[in-house]
């Protein structure tokens, strides 16, 4: 499978767990594919290969743009400076499981399945519940989440939190919000995508933000209000159905993952422009080293161990790939 390698200690195909090996290396494999096509991180991340300890998130403004100099005229020089930046660096992640001896002596097949398969859920279930502990604090305006007992950085590179009401220009312009209060409906939709479309960058230029996507946590009566609006080519609200400009131009996400991270009862909703944050460095995760699988032999149990190491690391860059409503203290919409 791409991105996962594995490897076997030596003698171990000579034992009695050898016979073993090539089974589980193909269910992990295959635990592995199901779950790759089924992330939702893959959707809202831009995911990138990384070859250094850490890497910087930056950008550039933008150029000034070309002057009228007339027939013969000089070309005038313009210029890009840095904008803010952030530093991700990466995190290494563990884990391991153990089939005994005695358990391929007495050909417990059930259990030589269910642990490798507890084994890969739990890998990319990590990388679920990372990336949905990152949009969550930022949801409760967080600048660090603790995840698993270790605190990562969840700011965008200008230091604010991801949502806020306040994202300064660096060089010119009135600070920005991309956290709003008010509860998903049609009209707070239609007013999110504009206040998107008119995001500024750090020159005050307007921007070429389009957003595309819907996010929301696992909630039915949030779910029923986003495809009510979003779901008709016919505007129920009007007498004459009048044509709803809304309908048929948004990918839906819908992540139970999110839940754990938000504050319960809370409906917040998500815009988000999937190719801005690629191009410009909204959210970006970036694997260092993709799962490695070893197996060996434990001497002083007799025990089969597989051991699973990776490094990655997810974080915010440029804020404006992403709005979000029904934020309590956000700046209302409408």
């Amino acid at each position: 499978m791409a991105g996962m390698t594995f490897s076997e200690g030596s003698g171990v195909g000579n034992s009695v767990f050898g016979k073993s090996q090539a089974a589980i290396r193909l269910f992990i494999e295959k635990k592995g594919e199901s779950f790759e096509q089924e992330s939702v991180v893959k959707n809202l991340f831009s995911m990138q290969d990384s070859q250094n300890f850490a890497e910087k998130l930056t950008g550039f403004t933008a150029m000034q743009g070309f002057l009228p100099v007339g027939e013969n005229g000089a070309h005038p020089i313009d210029r890009l400076e840095e904008d803010d930046s952030k530093t991700l660096e990466h995190m290494t992640w563990k884990n391991s499981f153990s089939i005994s001896r005695e358990m391929v002596d007495d050909s417990v097949v059930s259990n030589l399945k269910k642990q490798p398969a507890s084994f890969v859920t739990s890998y990319y279930r990590t990388r679920e519940k990372f990336g949905a502990a990152l949009y969550g604090g930022a949801l409760e305006g967080l600048k660090k989440t603790r995840f698993s007992g270790v605190d990562f950085d969840i700011t965008s590179a200008d230091g604010r939190t991801l949502f806020a009401t306040d994202h300064p220009s660096k060089i010119k312009g009135k600070a920005q919000s991309n956290q709003f209060s008010d509860a998903f409906s049609a009209d707070a939709l239609a007013a999110a995508e504009t206040a998107m479309q008119n995001f500024r960058g750090t020159t005050n230029e307007i921007l070429d933000v389009a957003p595309n996507t819907i996010l929301i946590p696992n909630d039915y009566r949030l779910k029923k209000e986003v495809f009510a609006v979003i779901g008709a080519d016919k505007d129920p609200a009007t007498a004459n159905n009048g044509f709803n400009y809304l309908f048929g131009r948004w990918n839906v996400i819908v992540w139970p993952y999110l839940n754990q991270y938000i504050t319960a009862g809370a409906k917040p909703w998500l815009l988000l422009d999937t190719d801005y944050s690629d191009q410009y460095g909204g959210a970006v995760w970036y694997d260092r080293v993709k799962l490695e699988v070893k197996s060996d032999i434990d001497l002083s149990t007799d025990a089969n161990v597989w051991r699973g190491y990776a490094r990655f690391i997810a974080g915010f860059g440029d804020w404006r790939h992403a709005a979000a409503g029904g934020v309590t203290g956000g700046t209302s919409l409408i």
